[in-house]
């Protein structure tokens, strides 16, 4: 495991920590010496990747939560302070699958209920999970809450209202929640990343735009690729790296801002 403990004795919580980017995040958090506490939709999943970080030399335990239940994430995260003592990160990286909100769909033959489902799900969690931690880290007068955000958010291609609504919405809520906790010495930032594709939701998106442009799904990674400045795709590594920093007291004056780590997908 990576040593140079950058994180040592932070207590994290991982929201979706199941996931490709949650757990990615989750396993940069612990090789950085974080006490990793994971929360996902199927108990499968997380404790797999906390028993790939106790493996590894580090610290992790795995519940299932859902982060859409606001009295069970405070539920959750009250009873992660009381068995570390405190919380010092958390980090949501829950969402729907391309499916359930139309990504690729222009906007005007998008379904109501397609658009807003990124709201009702990406924003509504973020909220529900950033507020609980909140609570804990304005008691003890320090934390980071870091935010998931994606290229969408700055719109630089057809198919995706609804989801880049939602992003931007997030980034804004990273903006408002820092005013409110910057005077107890809280921060709260963001990562932009852009389409990850070892990731089951950029995989299953770059299975459809295949379908409606006829192309084969490694040629639809190329085209994504190929649209950076950078020319390449942010992995998951990646966007848990620029988490861990973002976490750490390297980015402490740090705050009220979303660091862009999209490989150049959309510009600042």
């Amino acid at each position: 495991m990576h040593t140079s403990q950058a994180l040592q004795d932070k207590r994290a919580v991982v929201f979706g920590g199941g996931g490709s980017i949650g757990a990615a995040v989750a396993r940069a958090l612990a090789s950085e010496g974080a006490e990793v506490f994971l929360a996902g939709r199927t108990l499968a999943s997380v404790e797999s990747v906390a028993q790939q970080i106790a493996a590894a030399g580090g610290r992790a335990y795995a519940e299932v939560v859902d982060a859409l239940d606001d009295a069970a994430v405070d539920e959750y995260v009250d009873s992660v302070v009381k068995q570390a003592g405190g919380l010092d990160i958390e980090f949501n990286a829950t969402g729907p699958r391309v499916t359930e909100y139309g990504n690729g769909k222009e906007a005007l033959d998008l379904p109501v209920d397609e658009f807003i489902t990124p709201v009702n799900t990406v924003l509504k969690s973020q909220f529900i999970t950033a507020r609980a931690a909140a609570r804990h880290m304005l008691g003890q007068r320090s934390g980071v809450i870091v935010f998931l955000t994606g290229s969408p958010a700055k719109p630089h291609g057809p198919g995706t209202s609804g989801i880049g609504a939602a992003f931007g919405a997030v980034e804004n809520l990273v903006r408002t929640l820092a005013i409110e906790l910057g005077p107890a010495g809280v921060r709260v930032v963001g990562v932009r990343t852009a389409a990850n594709p070892d990731t089951r939701t950029i995989q299953e998106t770059l299975g459809l735009i295949g379908k409606m442009t006829n192309i084969t799904p490694d040629q639809a990674a190329d085209g994504l690729a190929q649209s950076t400045m950078l020319k390449v795709s942010p992995r998951t590594t990646d966007t848990a790296r620029a988490v861990a920093f973002l976490a750490s007291d390297q980015a402490r004056m740090l705050t009220g801002t979303v660091l862009n780590s999209s490989a150049g997908a959309v510009a600042d």
